[in-house]
């Protein structure tokens, strides 16, 4: 959706990063102080490039949708309407390409479908690599942002339960 909005051919690592931060800032809010939360949020919005316009129609929805106590509707990651049926979805970036292949290697779980082992992803792991990422900017703002790096290695490389395969 964000890189729709930039009309972009590629979808970048913020992009994603913007996508994580959205559906899970409440737990991916864990590895920051408390007392910094809010400054890491601002540092997030600047990071993805989200706008006040946008961030405001979000949470407007978000609130509205909570407060009907309905499952949400995220419309905004539906095809629109103008949109073709067979138009070629958005490819990731060679840096976020790069970034989920460093996460696939450092997953913790596997499942296997039809004699083929796939990596589970989950936000640690892909958080976990964008910081990881050398020589990126975005990798520099997270480690720089208090991000608890350490806990965050811990729970990706020595999960407390592994999900049953």
């Amino acid at each position: 959706m964000l890189a729709h909005s930039r009309a972009s051919n590629v979808i970048e690592v913020s992009d994603y990063l913007a996508g994580m931060y959205i559906c899970n800032w409440e737990h991916l809010s864990e590895y920051w102080a408390e007392d910094d939360r809010e400054n890491v949020e601002d540092l997030l919005r600047k990071i993805c490039q989200i706008s006040p316009q946008r961030w405001h129609a979000w949470i407007k929805l978000y609130d509205q949708q909570r407060q009907e106590k309905v499952a949400p509707r995220w419309r905004v990651f539906r095809r629109r309407k103008n949109e073709e049926p067979g138009a070629r979805p958005l490819q990731s970036s060679d840096a976020l390409a790069t970034i989920l292949k460093q996460a696939e290697q450092i997953a913790p779980a596997y499942d296997r479908k039809e004699g083929r082992s796939l990596p589970i992803l989950n936000t640690e792991c892909v958080l976990l690599s964008m910081v990881r990422s050398l020589g990126s900017e975005i990798s520099r703002k997270l480690a720089l942002s208090g991000l608890d790096v350490a806990r965050l290695e811990k729970e990706v490389l020595l999960p407390k339960r592994r999900p049953r395969v």
